[in-house]
């Protein structure tokens, strides 16, 4: 374990991913907020989101809160290719000039296991929770290690990565590699241009029809909506590095529970497998973790000690998951994971 900023990473060593490469000295950074009980049975495990570092997730994480440091032991693992856990950005030199592979959800949850187990002797989680790819590491977690996970939290996410949502992607992805810093796989430079397009196509599926069409952006002072673009999407990128962004469209991109010798692509038997108390919560206007998914995954979750499907009513769309600055939304979800912890 070294000591990062504000974080520290746990050294998981020669990793073999599940396409069989091996990820020599694999890194995944971690935070922990609150005290670890005497029976650790007080844990919350709160993945990242996409191009999300822990620092963008720490709003949740509140005294009075649903994920109430005083009363549990939080721990966000930093999804790989976030540029704190091992990523293209910080990995040139181990990769020795190799394209960084694939590490899908399962191989994150394989090493998010052994963190909590190897590290503090876990056996017992509370609550997973996640929000959008966050979301879909949950769900993960609660497929491959029924006996571990108590509860879990899917919020705006999905156990698979639909055919729809892989559109979405594709544009992003489109958007993002048109910029002609893209050379051989991979970014030479940054791309200014194409980080630029990517925020346009994001702002057109992250946010509802309903949004636009009652112009809520000048609720947040924009006076037009193109002030609203150039300020808010424009720039929602620019903050990150265009590699570790595509490796993490290829994790989404990839992402299934079944797809592991578990289950061998059989969704049905990998949401048979879940035995947690369920929590979906969709944003009833999100336009690429559409509702219909959790909805058709509820009827499937047959052995799970409950399951409730509870849409976010909100016009924000997917951003209704993450609503950092929106008050009914942030009850909203606050009150249902605070049910949920109490059943």
């Amino acid at each position: 374990m070294a000591d990062g900023s504000d974080y520290q990473v746990f050294e998981a060593g020669d990793v073999t991913l599940q396409s069989g490469a091996v990820f020599r000295s694999l890194r995944p950074a971690y935070k922990t907020y609150g005290a670890l009980n005497a029976a650790k049975d007080n844990v919350i495990v709160y993945p990242t989101s996409f191009g999300a570092q822990h620092y963008d997730t720490e709003w949740l994480i509140e005294a009075g809160g649903a994920l109430d440091p005083e009363r549990y032991f939080v721990v966000i693992p930093n999804l790989f290719g976030n540029g704190l856990s091992s990523s293209p950005s910080n990995s040139q030199d181990l990769l020795a000039g190799a394209p960084f592979p694939l590490i899908t959800y399962h191989d994150a949850v394989a090493v998010q296991r052994r963190l909590l187990v190897e590290q503090f002797g876990i056996a017992r989680i509370a609550l997973v929770y996640g929000w959008s790819m966050g979301g879909m590491q949950a769900y993960h977690w609660a497929a491959c290690h029924p006996d571990m996970v108590e509860r879990a939290a899917i919020v705006c996410g999905s156990a698979r990565c639909s055919p729809y949502n892989q559109v979405f992607l594709e544009g992003v992805r489109g958007a993002l590699t048109a910029d002609p810093a893209f050379k051989n796989g991979r970014f030479i430079e940054r791309p200014a241009a194409g980080l630029r397009a990517m925020g346009r196509v994001y702002a057109g599926w992250a946010m509802s029809y309903e949004f636009y069409r009652q112009e809520i952006w000048r609720e947040s002072g924009f006076v037009s909506l193109e002030d609203y673009l150039a300020a808010s999407w424009d720039t929602a990128f620019a903050h990150r590095d265009a590699n570790n962004l595509l490796a993490q469209i290829a994790t989404w991109h990839n992402g299934d529970i079944s797809r592991c010798a578990a289950f061998d692509g059989d969704l049905d038997r990998a949401l048979g497998a879940i035995r947690a108390r369920m929590l979906l919560m969709p944003g009833q206007t999100d336009r690429y973790f559409d509702w219909r998914d959790n909805e058709a995954e509820l009827g499937k979750l047959v052995n799970a000690r409950s399951a409730e499907l509870c849409p976010i009513p909100s016009i924000h769309g997917h951003r209704a998951g993450n609503p950092i600055r929106i008050p009914a939304d942030r009850a909203f979800i606050n009150a249902a994971v605070s049910r949920l912890l109490q059943s």
